[in-house]
C-alpha cells in the first residue's frame, strides 16, 4: 500500500519488532501492544513520519548518544511506558521539527543534559517516572511550554531556568529530592504566564516566598508534602486562580498548519494536557476540558503556622483548598463564606480554634469539608444544604464541638457559656457540677480522716467549733434582748 500514510493498530495484541519498511507513513500508532526489541535503530529509518505513538509496549534498549531528530519529520513522539534504559543523549538536533516528546515510565537515568532540552522547537516534554538525577536544567528557549519531570530523583534547581520571553504553562516537579530555595525559581517564573505549578513531595524549606503572588496567571498551585514553615502569604488572596484557556495543548502545539482536517480526529485524544492534583481527599488526573474548569491551592503537610489570612476568602473562583496537616492557629476567617465555587475545603490536623462560621452553610458547591483534629468549640453550623451531607468524621477530635451529626448535644450550653478573652469557652456544665460535688466530698472525707487519726487535732477542732457556737449563741441572745 504505497499510498498509505495513516495507520492505527493501537490497543491490540500485536507482538514482535517494529517493521522497518514503513517510511511512507505520516501517522503511525502502535500503542498498547506487546511489541519488543530495540527502538532507536528502527526509528531512524522512518524519515517521513510526523506522528509516532509507541507507548505501552515492551520496547527496550539505550538511546544512542549521537541520535538526532534533525533528519526526521517527527512532530510528536510518544515512547512512554516501555523498557528504555540508559541516559538521555546530549544532542538530539537543534534543527529538529519535534514539538512533543513523551518518554515517561521508563528506566532512564543520569542527569538531564542541557543540550537535550534546548531544542528550539520543543513545546512539550515529559520524562516523568524515570530515575533522572542531578539538577533541573535551564530551559532557555521560549518555545517550551509544558514540562513534566515528576517522580524522578532530581536534587536541585539551576539559577536561571527560564527567560523573560518564556510562555510556560505547566511546570511539574512533583516527587523529586529538590532541596533548593525556590525564591530564585519563582523570580524566573514571574514573566512566563505560568498556569500550573506542582512542587509536591520534595524537601523544600523556608517561608513560602511572597514573590509567588506575582504569578498572576496561576490556576493550580501544589506545594504540599514539603518542609515550608512560617505564615501563609496573605497576598495569595489577591490572585485569581481561574483558567484563562492557556492549558489548551492543541492550540499551543499549533499543528493545524501541518494537519488540515486529515489527522485532527486521530490526534484529539493525544493532544490533551494531563495534570494530577489532589482534591476532595483523592488524587485525580485532570485532562483536557475538565482541567480547564479546575483551580486550587494545596499547602498541606508542611510546617506552616500563624493564622489563616482572611484575604483567602477573596478567591471566589477557586474549586479546591487544602491547608491540612500544618500548625495553623486562630479561627476560620468569616470571609470563607465568599468562596462561592469551592468544592473541597480541608482544614484538618491543625490547631485552629473558635467557632465554625455559620455562614459556611451557604456554600452550595462544597462537597468535601473537614475540620477534624483541631480545637474548635461551639455549635456546628445548621444542617442545611451541603452541610446535611457531612458526617461525624468531618468534625472528629474537637472535644468542645456540639450538635448534629455529633452525639454531643448543645443543650448544656444554652444561655451564653462562660467567656475567656471574648471567646466562648464551652465547659460542659454537667461535668462541672459533678466534679464540684466530688471535690467537696473528698475535702470533707479528708478532714474526717485526719481528725479521727490525730487526737490532738481532734480536740483542737472540737474546741474551735465549741467557741464558734458559744459566740454565735451570745450574739443571738444579745440581739434578742435588745429587740424586746
Amino acid at each position: 500500500m504505497n499510498s498509505l500514510d495513516t495507520l492505527d493498530l493501537s490497543n491490540n495484541h500485536l507482538s514482535g519488532e517494529i517493521p522497518k519498511n514503513m517510511s511512507q507513513l505520516k501517522f503511525l500508532s502502535l500503542s498498547n501492544n506487546n511489541l519488543d526489541g530495540a527502538l532507536f535503530p528502527t526509528l531512524s529509518t522512518m524519515n517521513q513520519l510526523m506522528f509516532l505513538f509507541l507507548d505501552g509496549n515492551s520496547l527496550s534498549g539505550n538511546i544512542p548518544n549521537d541520535f538526532s531528530f534533525s533528519n526526521m519529520s517527527l512532530l510528536l513522539l510518544d515512547v512512554s511506558n516501555n523498557l528504555l534504559v540508559g541516559k538521555l543523549p546530549r544532542r538530539v538536533g537543534n534543527e529538529s521539527s519535534l514539538k512533543m516528546l513523551i518518554m515517561s515510565n521508563n528506566n532512564l537515568e543520569g542527569p538531564i543534559p542541557t543540550e537535550f532540552v534546548q531544542q528550539i522547537s520543543l513545546v512539550y516534554l515529559d520524562t516523568s517516572h524515570n530515575k533522572l538525577t542531578n539538577f533541573v536544567p535551564s530551559f532557555v528557549y521560549p518555545s517550551m511550554r509544558f514540562i513534566h519531570l515528576s517522580h524522578n530523583r532530581l536534587s536541585g534547581l539551576t539559577k536561571t531556568m527560564f527567560t523573560n520571553s518564556s510562555s510556560l504553562v505547566t511546570l511539574d516537579l512533583r516527587y523529586n529530592e529538590i532541596t533548593s530555595n525556590i525564591q530564585e525559581l519563582i523570580q524566573d517564573l514571574r514573566y512566563t504566564g505560568l498556569s500550573i505549578l506542582l512542587l509536591k513531595g520534595n524537601h523544600l524549606t523556608g517561608h513560602i516566598p511572597k514573590q509567588l503572588c506575582q504569578l498572576e496567571d496561576l490556576m493550580l498551585l501544589d506545594l504540599s508534602h514539603n518542609n515550608f514553615d512560617g505564615p501563609i502569604p496573605s497576598c495569595l488572596g489577591q490572585m485569581h486562580f481561574e483558567n484563562d484557556g492557556s492549558v489548551d495543548l492543541q492550540q499551543a502545539l499549533d499543528y493545524h498548519y501541518a494537519l488540515g482536517s486529515r489527522y485532527s480526529f486521530s490526534l484529539h485524544q493525544y493532544l490533551q494536557e494531563q495534570v494530577e492534583f489532589t482534591t476532595k481527599q483523592i488524587s485525580y488526573t485532570y485532562t483536557g476540558k475538565i482541567l480547564s474548569y479546575m483551580s486550587g491551592i494545596d499547602l498541606s503537610s508542611n510546617k506552616l503556622n500563624g493564622s489563616i489570612p482572611y484575604e483567602l476568602g477573596n478567591l471566589a473562583k477557586i474549586h479546591g483548598m487544602n491547608l491540612s496537616h500544618n500548625y495553623l492557629t486562630g479561627e476560620i476567617p468569616a470571609t470563607f463564606s465568599n468562596l462561592a465555587q469551592i468544592e473541597s475545603l480541608d482544614l484538618s490536623f491543625n490547631k485552629l480554634s473558635g467557632n465554625i462560621p455559620p455562614q459556611l452553610s451557604e456554600l452550595t458547591f462544597l462537597a468535601v469539608f473537614s475540620v477534624a483534629h483541631n480545637n474548635f468549640s461551639g455549635a456546628i453550623p445548621n444542617r442545611k444544604g451541603q452541610f446535611m451531607t457531612f458526617d461525624e468524621r468531618t468534625y472528629q477530635d474537637n472535644p468542645f464541638l456540639c450538635g448534629l451529626p455529633l452525639p454531643k448535644s448543645c443543650v448544656h450550653f444554652v444561655g451564653q457559656p462562660p467567656t475567656i478573652d471574648g471567646h466562648n469557652s464551652l465547659v460542659d456544665m454537667y461535668v462541672f457540677y459533678v466534679s464540684f460535688a466530688v471535690s467537696y466530698a473528698l475535702v470533707l472525707l479528708a478532714i474526717t480522716i485526719v481528725l479521727f487519726i490525730n487526737p490532738h487535732w481532734r480536740r483542737t477542732w472540737f474546741y474551735c467549733v465549741e467557741m464558734v457556737l458559744t459566740r454565735c449563741r451570745y450574739v443571738i441572745e444579745d440581739n434578742f434582748h435588745k429587740t424586746w
